[in-house]
């Protein structure tokens, strides 16, 4: 009888974790690749509005936005990593963001962004936005380079990384009413 209840204490406690779903083979119909990210100070906005793994808007303020454009080599990778010995489950997230050009107005905001720990909001190719940093913001690293040829790349590449307890939620909001986004020249 014993076993009987550790068993059924221990599924109680299990069933909290238990999966919800299933998955079909989805159409061959997204493309990968960044079309934008959007960079918002650290606590800037009082909160995200937050309904299960979406993100649907801001909450109380209108926080400013600062938007890049991408094309190219930018990339978001996440890491999901459980530890059953620790008991813990954290996601690992990284953006690799290859800007064109150097400019003293990027090197200043550059350095602001190695300074700060912003919230980001990913605009991938297929019109899905995602934030990264979402809880606890980012950190940045950052390179410079002029190449050693005239054809060589002249510019930037800013990696972000980001711990948070989980994968980067989706945002459903929308972007020009939830904030006052600033564009670069």
């Amino acid at each position: 009888m014993a076993n009987l209840l550790i068993n059924n204490n221990l599924k109680q406690k299990i069933m909290a974790c238990d999966i919800t779903a299933g998955r079909l083979e989805g159409c061959k119909d997204s493309v990968g690749g960044l079309n934008a990210i959007y960079f918002i100070n650290y606590g800037a906005p009082e909160g995200f509005a937050v309904t299960d793994e979406t993100i649907t808007g801001v909450t109380a303020t209108t926080p400013s936005a600062f938007k890049y454009d991408l094309k190219g080599t930018s990339t978001f990778d996440q890491s999901l990593t459980s530890s059953r010995d620790n008991g813990t489950t954290f996601a690992e997230q990284t953006l690799t963001v290859s800007l064109k050009k150097q400019d003293a107005t990027t090197h200043k905001e550059v350095k602001l962004l190695a300074y700060g720990r912003p919230h980001i909001i990913i605009e991938d190719n297929n019109g899905l936005l995602w934030v990264m940093g979402e809880e606890f913001g980012v950190e940045m690293n950052a390179t410079t380079s002029t190449g050693a040829s005239l054809g060589d790349k002249s510019g930037y590449e800013l990696v972000f990384a980001g711990m948070e307890k989980g994968l980067a939620k989706s945002y459903t909001g929308v972007l020009a009413t939830d904030f006052a986004i600033t564009v670069g020249a």
